[in-house]
């Protein structure tokens, strides 16, 4: 069958619903894309784990303590599963994570921001795993059947995140008139490089085209950011704070709210490398990695005297 038929036949498949799974035949740049994105996805979770990591030990309490601990090992969990997704797609583990190391992938352009205050864990949990949920939730039906399948119990653990940051953010907007400063700080500084998360604007979003075709996405970018900032306006007001853009506003026509600009020059050289953290969160990455190369070692060691061991058995 020639690749004019497979093609064909592929995309009756998308269009009837059913999961394009690792052995199915699939055009080459959807394979490629998914490679691309999946890895993102994985190593975003991976380097998100690090402005979280810093205010471990400054927790203001045990429970917090706790809570954070508790969702950054989720999100290493979550890595773990997006990696094997996209191992299926004929990558090894090591070479996406070799394109992370070298800088060659990307992730998420939020984690290059610092976290320099308490609220500031408020801000990524309420308004950073908010926008990764409305993205998420619609990769549940995206239609490669290991990335759909993974985020199911992905998207119920960043639920939890979200409401621990929005939790966090709603207790400093009600505390002393310095901690509701803080809060509105925070949202400050992160409400713009939030609704960048979404990627540009679906006309300068070469991908889009054919990530929707194939269902790999079921909402374009702007789609995405709209239903975010639908979502989250009410949820600022709810405690008092005021989400920093002058031409937000409701638009009754559209039953959506209007917003500013984005500052794309900024989107692109933190996308580039140019973020306020970014050589950080590599060189920690690497650093953690090397460092860690021991464990490894003796892992692969035990393993294979385990083998052995059965062999003779």
């Amino acid at each position: 069958m020639d690749d004019a038929k497979k093609l064909e036949e592929f995309q009756v498949k998308i269009d009837a619903e059913i999961k394009i799974e690792p052995k199915d035949w699939m055009p080459e740049d959807y394979r490629k894309h998914l490679q691309r994105q999946i890895s993102q996805h994985a190593h975003s979770e991976i380097i998100g784990m690090q402005p979280e990591g810093n205010w471990l030990l400054r927790a203001p309490s045990l429970r917090a303590k706790v809570v954070l601990l508790a969702k950054i090992q989720d999100e290493a969990g979550h890595g773990l599963y997006l990696y094997s997704a996209a191992e299926t797609l004929g990558k090894s583990r090591t070479e996406y994570l070799d394109e992370l190391k070298t800088g060659k992938a990307k992730y998420s352009s939020i984690f290059n921001y610092p976290t320099l205050t308490w609220a500031d864990m408020g801000a990524v949990g309420w308004l950073v795993d908010g926008a990764a949920i409305v993205n998420q939730v619609s990769l549940q039906r995206t239609s490669y059947g290991p990335y759909a399948r993974g985020m199911v119990k992905i998207c119920k653990e960043e639920s939890f995140h979200q409401r621990q940051g929005y939790e966090i953010i709603a207790d400093m907007a009600k505390g002393s008139p310095e901690q509701k400063e803080m809060a509105q700080d925070a949202l400050n500084r992160f409400w713009w490089p939030s609704i960048m998360m979404f990627g540009p604007h679906d006309s300068d979003s070469p991908n889009t085209g054919n990530a929707v075709k194939w269902k790999i996405k079921r909402a374009t970018n702007d789609q995405l950011r709209q239903s975010f900032i639908d979502k989250t306006v009410h949820q600022a007001e709810l405690i008092g704070l005021t989400i920093p853009d002058p031409d937000l506003k409701w638009n009754e026509e559209r039953g959506s709210y209007d917003f500013g600009e984005m500052d794309w020059d900024e989107f692109w050289s933190v996308v580039k490398g140019g973020g306020p953290c970014s050589k950080q969160r590599l060189k920690h990455y690497n650093d953690a990695h090397n460092n860690g190369e021991w464990v490894r070692k003796a892992a692969k060691a035990y393993a294979e005297k385990q083998n052995s061991k059965q062999k003779v058995a």
